[in-house]
């Protein structure tokens, strides 16, 4: 199994220096391939291989004008390449959007293989690059004198802080005690989470603590002449606001994904399409800072390490309006009502929690009337109960019947 270990890098400015020309060449290298495959795209209808991209930077380093190429190590340069060629695979099988260019305003990064850097006792020292670079190891029950990476992928964040990335090849952990519990997850706007248990996990706004801040800072910058030293320094203000809140909002979502897997045996969750929610104006604001997508990763290779099962039900499930005590659906349910009673049994609905219930239901993690069970997708190892074996019924306006 691969896993990744991220710790803060402080850079000499030698360092610091040659490294930030390793992230310009990776631009230029990265911007010239996605523009030839672009263009030979569009005019011939053929697609670029990496084995062609490679054999044309090779080229490119022999003329003069990218000369500085030679500067560099040549590992970061092919890896772009490779990860460009993986982009766009995953962008014609559907699986991605489209690779944008970059640019220098955004976050850097470079990729070095085992050939192109070197770890030994803890000290980390890469090709063409003065001495050992300087990292803080933050895992204490791991030696970092027995690290043995395959790769370090050092990064500057727009705010000028310095990552460094370790990818290893470790054996995979020893599938914890089953609890024997079972959950379904209702992701909302009112509370970041509820759990069919009933339990309620509240957002914890960190942009909204922080957006007065921002709004100061990102005036500052705007009176600031463009090009300036001082539009420089108020633009890292802005940045590192940014990324105060991301921070926050990545180690609130590692809590909650670790705390779910911990506690329970199977996870169900609904598949929304956050991407198409964003589309409503009035809503997109507060969908873009809860962070659904990033939860839904986490909570997914948490479990797969775990020997968890995460199950995905249809997006199009109507768990809302649906009482989860007899199965009755109702045929029309606002958003802005958060409670109601079922007109065939009575029973009173509070609206996330019943929805919570219904997502276990139908997922097949257990069985009750209106256990439903269908397009559900299992992440990980699918041992909960199968979806053909739970009692089904279409699903309509009224009351499901016997």
């Amino acid at each position: 199994m691969r896993t990744a270990y991220r710790c803060r890098a402080y850079p000499t400015p030698e360092q610091a220096a040659v490294l930030n020309r390793t992230f310009g060449c990776v631009r230029v290298v990265w911007n010239r391939a996605l523009a030839a495959r672009h263009t030979r795209w569009h005019t011939e209808r053929k697609a670029t291989s990496y084995a062609e991209t490679d054999r044309a930077l090779t080229e490119a380093k022999k003329l003069p004008e990218l000369a500085f190429l030679n500067e560099v190590s040549s590992v970061p340069l092919q890896q772009t390449l490779r990860h460009q060629h993986a982009a766009m695979t995953a962008f014609f099988a559907k699986r991605a959007r489209y690779p944008r260019y970059k640019s220098h305003h955004g976050r850097q990064s470079a990729s070095f293989t085992r050939s192109a850097f070197r770890m030994r006792d803890g000290a980390l020292s890469f090709g063409k690059t003065p001495g050992a670079l300087a990292f803080v190891w933050s895992w204490s029950g791991i030696d970092v004198t027995t690290l043995d990476p395959t790769m370090a992928t050092v990064t500057r964040d727009p705010d000028g802080r310095w990552f460094v990335t370790f990818a290893v090849d470790v054996e995979a952990p020893a599938a914890p005690v089953p609890t024997g519990q079972v959950t379904g997850v209702d992701l909302g706007l009112t509370d970041f989470a509820v759990l069919s248990t009933g339990e309620r996990i509240a957002h914890p706004k960190h942009m909204e603590q922080r957006e007065r801040r921002l709004k100061r800072y990102q005036r500052m910058m705007a009176r600031r002449k463009k090009g300036s030293a001082n539009r420089a320094k108020a633009k890292q203000k802005v940045a590192r606001a940014h990324s105060r809140v991301r921070d926050a909002r990545r180690d609130f979502l590692h809590k909650v994904s670790t705390d779910l897997v911990r506690r329970f045996d199977a996870i169900a969750v609904e598949d929304l399409a956050v991407a198409n929610m964003v589309r409503n104006r009035r809503l997109a604001k507060a969908i873009s800072r809860t962070g659904w997508t990033d939860f839904r990763g986490m909570l997914t290779y948490k479990a797969h390490r775990n020997g968890r099962t995460v199950a995905v039900v249809d997006r199009w499930y109507p768990s809302s309006k649906t009482c989860s005590t007899c199965g009755h659906l109702l045929a029309k349910l606002s958003l802005g009502t958060r409670h109601w009673s079922c007109p065939a049994c009575g029973t009173r609905h509070d609206r996330d929690i019943n929805a919570a219930k219904n997502i276990m239901v139908a997922a097949g993690l257990v069985e009750t009337r209106n256990a439903c069970g269908a397009d559900v997708r299992h992440d990980g190892q699918p041992f909960v109960l199968s979806a053909v074996n739970q009692e089904t019924r279409p699903v309509k306006v009224g009351d499901p019947g016997p």
